[in-house]
């Protein structure tokens, strides 16, 4: 039996009614040619020549509700108040900043507003990749709100990561890795300090690259090209390892198909990564991930995904035994829904917060582009001791609206969350009023 989908069904309805009017437009040309183009066969032709563009532009129509379904595309009317954010009780959500870009739709991947963040001397740096500059937000009266923006730097080709150590920005772009000084205090970058770390790191595909820097050395997530293939450069679905100065860098970990935020734990030094799950295996699976990363381990893309579970849709290859298996491949630590898009994350490790949250990882759902039943939009927060996944902050998406896409999320120096938007143009500060 044929299953004729309900807008295949619209579509075929309209060809046929197309071939119709072709025909009756044609018969209507041949009276009107002996009648001699009297009133009447005039305004049929009219009549017809209207029905035309009518359908025309009904099936122009069409073709964009299509398209904008198969690519994820949604509305993202922002209505200005954040009255539909859910929080816990005592939490409130305020705009730190606004109008740092963004966009009326939401599309996959990265959104044209900021993204990563840094927050250096109560001055919030944040990563605009798509207008190619870093910009500070400084609160100098301390009221919980930006007062300005100011461009750190400009001209540069899709900035993402942005971390700091004595005395230099280090800021990941697409194609290489820079780091600069300010120019004394005043937000600006001293370009004659620039240094090019690294200048040939391969682009397209996942473009955001993460940088941070940890115990002397420098950490880069570089995304995969594809959705799922075997890549030709190492260096890509991975996390390389370099010195501090961009030279003698290595794999650290591979088989990490899109890990845009990892952090260090405050205690452990451990490197925890979200992980990005590959498309078109369905609604719920394979899982989005968060997972421990050490040194010389294999995560198991494209191959594998979750807890060592064989992707036998990519790679149908027969083995001896499994491919996935310990300890030849790590099985992902937490995992979480399909699609959800996990990007920043935090370990809270600041005091104006309960207890009950001290030590959590804070985890920035960006949302789902394909799936059904849209997923994500959301903070949740992981209980380290446990592992339960609970909502912290949810109501980006209302009905098939979007109101933001949170981004990263760092903890400022008071105490507060920061969470960047890159749909909303935002920057939230959420904080906990004991009152």
């Amino acid at each position: 039996m044929i299953v004729i989908s309900p807008s295949s069904a619209l579509i075929v309805m309209l060809l046929v009614r197309w071939k119709g009017w072709q025909n009756d437009l044609h018969m209507k040309k041949f009276k009107i040619d002996r009648r001699k183009l009297n009133k009447s066969s005039i305004a049929l032709l009219l009549n017809s020549i209207m029905n035309k563009k009518i359908l025309l532009l009904v099936l122009a129509l069409l073709l964009i509700l299509i398209a904008a379904y198969i690519l994820g595309i949604k509305p993202a009317v922002k209505s200005g108040s954040l009255d539909g954010i859910d929080l816990p009780q005592g939490f409130r959500i305020d705009i730190f900043a606004d109008t740092l870009d963004g966009s009326p739709i939401s599309y996959p991947g990265p959104n044209p507003g900021p993204r990563m963040m840094l927050m250096k001397n109560n001055v919030l740096f944040v990563t605009i990749p798509n207008l190619g500059k870093v910009v500070a937000l400084p609160d100098e009266n301390n009221d919980k709100k930006a007062d300005r923006a100011v461009t750190f730097i400009e001209g540069l080709d899709n900035p993402h990561g942005i971390d700091y150590s004595n005395g230099w920005f280090y800021i990941a772009q697409e194609s290489r890795v820079i780091r600069v000084k300010e120019n004394g205090t005043d937000l600006h970058a001293d370009l004659k300090t620039l240094e090019v770390l690294i200048d040939n790191l391969p682009t397209g595909g996942h473009f955001t690259r993460t940088v941070k820097i940890h115990n002397n050395s420098l950490y880069l997530s570089t995304g995969s090209s594809c959705n799922v293939c075997n890549e030709q450069d190492e260096r890509r679905a991975a996390i390389t390892k370099c010195n501090i100065d961009g030279t003698g860098c290595k794999v650290y970990a591979k088989g990490l198909r899109n890990s845009v935020g990892f952090v260090f734990h405050p205690v452990t030094g451990l490197m925890y990564a979200t992980e990005n799950g590959r498309d078109m295996l369905g609604d719920d699976i394979p899982p989005d991930e968060i997972n421990i990363i050490e040194e010389g381990k294999n995560y198991g893309w494209p191959i594998c995904y979750g807890r060592n579970i064989h992707d036998t849709d990519f790679d149908r290859n027969v083995y001896i035994r499994d491919p996935c298996m310990e300890p030849f491949e790590i099985p992902s630590f937490i995992d979480l829904q399909a699609h959800s898009a996990p990007l920043g994350l935090v370990f809270y490790d600041g005091n104006s917060f309960p207890q009950e949250y001290r030590g959590d990882l804070f985890v920035a759902f960006h949302g789902s582009w394909n799936r059904k039943e849209a997923t994500g939009y959301k903070i949740v927060t992981i209980d380290m001791s446990d592992l339960k996944v609970k909502d912290f902050a949810t109501g980006w998406l209302k009905g098939g609206n979007v109101l933001g896409r949170p981004v990263d999320i760092i903890v400022s120096d008071d105490g507060s969350l920061l969470v960047s938007d890159d749909n909303a143009g935002k920057i939230y500060l959420i904080s906990y009023e004991s009152s």
